[in-house]
């Protein structure tokens, strides 16, 4: 739990590295693109880690040997991790090992602030979008629940994903159920009538639905929406890398 005042990082990476110059090049540039930077040094526990917990991007160094060039395979077998960004570091002229799963990123040592700085702006598109399949955006709208047998239930959202709502409802909801769900998004004409199972419920009146099937015009402006979000909620010295500066205008 974050503390009082404090912001719960949107973007999340794992560094898997023992250098030190590595590790404090990567951790500061990332900064710069508003990435919190976790970094382990030990290979076992990096894949304890990718078991548990979703990262948005990983970057693992070649030069921890041993079995360092497994985590690129593990991480493809990952539940939470299967479609996270991954960056490999490598020493000049040092082939990537022949793996079936390949990073989408490569990195040549000796790094250099530029190489670092231009690679991370090529990739950040794919880890702002890998973040957004998990993001939850706080999300106050008045909905309804409906279910076969029973009146319609009001409730009111409290978060919203690509995959799911979670609501404020004081009627009873059985987790395991099929319920159709009815909302609208801020800003937005269309209205939202999906397909929903109850995930869980508990004693706060609170409930997590799942959606299971989205119209693709409905999963289209959900995405644009979340995305519009998303970004909003990055610092602006993050969006002021990506500025195109405009030429001068001659009279």
């Amino acid at each position: 739990m974050s503390a009082p005042g404090t912001a719960t990082p949107l973007l999340r990476a794992l560094l898997i590295s023992s250098d030190p110059a590595t590790t404090s090049q990567l951790t500061d540039t990332m900064d710069q693109f508003a990435i919190h930077t976790e970094v382990c040094s030990d290979v076992a526990v990096a894949m304890r880690l990718l078991n548990r917990r979703k990262f948005d991007a990983v970057v693992l160094d070649l030069g921890l040997g041993g079995k360092a060039p497994e985590i690129l395979e593990r991480i493809r077998f990952s539940a939470s991790n299967e479609t996270t960004v991954t960056f490999a570091i490598t020493d000049h002229g040092r082939p990537i090992p022949n793996l079936q799963a390949r990073p989408n990123f490569v990195m040549e040592r000796p790094l250099s602030p530029a190489l670092v700085n231009r690679t991370l702006k090529a990739a950040f598109g794919l880890i702002v979008r890998e973040c957004r399949r998990y993001f939850r955006c706080p999300l106050v709208a008045d909905a309804e629940i409906e279910s076969k047998g029973t009146e319609d239930i009001s409730c009111q959202t409290v978060n919203i994903s690509e995959g799911g709502l979670a609501v404020m409802v004081r009627s009873a909801l059985t987790p395991g159920a099929q319920v159709k769900v009815r909302f609208a998004l801020p800003g937005q004409k269309l209205h939202f009538n999906v397909e929903s199972e109850i995930c869980w419920c508990d004693e706060k009146q609170r409930a997590g639905l799942q959606f299971l099937s989205l119209a693709t015009e409905q999963q289209v402006v959900l995405q644009q929406w979340l995305a519009a979000r998303l970004e909003q909620s990055l610092p602006k010295s993050v969006s002021r890398q990506f500025e195109v500066a405009q030429p001068d205008v001659l009279d």
